[in-house]
């Protein structure tokens, strides 16, 4: 990549200001007595039931002379408890000793109190994008595991979050204006009014502790049940949680006895589509219309489950 393409710009811009935000460029990370890399070194050693000092070089990438002095330095100032390691007697197993204990976990506290406070002046979804991102970010640069999400009933804030992200994710992607959003609230509002647990289901995805997408199915007729209010934050897509919402509508709906699932879409709701197709619905009339400050196509689906 070209060094002077501006996405690198970008990382060196972004790497600037978090570095100055957290503090790794005061003299003591976190008001503490030690280093950046020495308060890493601290959390490793304390984290774990022993380690030696060539898998802490070899994990956070360190010169292995750095790393001598700095572990030479935790020796001397007590912090450190060595055993013989069990797999090879010439190595030593690293623990932090009575004394690096207690001279870490004030550091460890002060950790959690700066990500409490860099947190605390954002709204909850502004901290839901943070840590989506930062995830992202983790799942970009390392060989990281699938990432675990799960399905959940409601709970007090999630219609909210619904109504929030539809206006922002399709301001965002399509250019609709606000009276999306409006139309979303109401959606939503007469959907909880009239919600009845015995023949509606509504399901929340939640991923690090966040909600990422939604979906009910709710009552049209004795026969027929209706989708509504999809929707995957584009942090969490490509992790399968659509299909799985789409899929538990299906599921929900044959248990309940429903004969067929109704759904409103647009025709440029193409990721939307997709999975509807791939369930078996099928498109069954569209009509042009004017809303939302766009030219859009409406579209009707529906699934036969007999």
């Amino acid at each position: 990549m070209d060094y002077l393409d501006p996405r690198i710009a970008a990382v060196r811009r972004f790497n600037r200001f978090w570095t100055a935000r957290i503090g790794v460029l005061r003299e003591g990370l976190l008001d503490g007595p030690f280093s950046l890399t020495e308060t890493r070194i601290l959390y490793e050693i304390a984290h774990r039931d022993g380690v030696t000092a060539a898998e802490l070089a070899r994990e956070l990438d360190l010169d292995t002379g750095y790393l001598s002095r700095i572990l030479r330095g935790f020796d001397k100032a007590g912090l450190l408890a060595r055993t013989a390691d069990p797999a090879d007697a010439r190595k030593a197993r690293l623990r932090l000793s009575e004394a690096g204990m207690a001279a870490f976990v004030p550091i460890e506290t002060r950790s959690s109190v700066q990500a409490a406070r860099l947190l605390s002046g954002l709204s909850d979804a502004a901290v839901r994008d943070v840590v989506l991102a930062m995830r992202r970010i983790e799942a970009a640069f390392a060989d990281a595991p699938p990432r675990a999400w799960v399905l959940r009933g409601l709970l007090p804030g999630d219609l909210g979050w619904v109504v929030s992200r539809h206006g922002a994710i399709y301001a965002q992607e399509f250019g609709w204006d606000v009276s999306f959003e409006h139309l979303v609230a109401k959606i939503a509002g007469e959907v909880m009014e009239k919600f009845d647990p015995a023949v509606d289901g509504a399901w929340i995805a939640e991923l690090d502790g966040v909600p990422v997408g939604s979906v009910f199915v709710i009552r049209q007729s004795a026969e027929v049940a209706k989708l509504r209010l999809l929707i995957v934050d584009p942090a969490a897509r490509g992790l399968g949680i659509g299909a799985r919402l789409v899929a538990e509508c299906t599921r929900h709906a044959r248990a309940k006895g429903y004969k067929r699932i109704t759904l409103w879409t647009h025709e440029v709701l193409a990721a939307a589509r997709k999975l509807y197709a791939a369930e078996g619905y099928t498109l069954v009339a569209a009509e042009p219309m004017q809303a939302f400050g766009q030219n859009l196509v409406s579209e009707t689906w529906e699934l036969d489950l007999a």
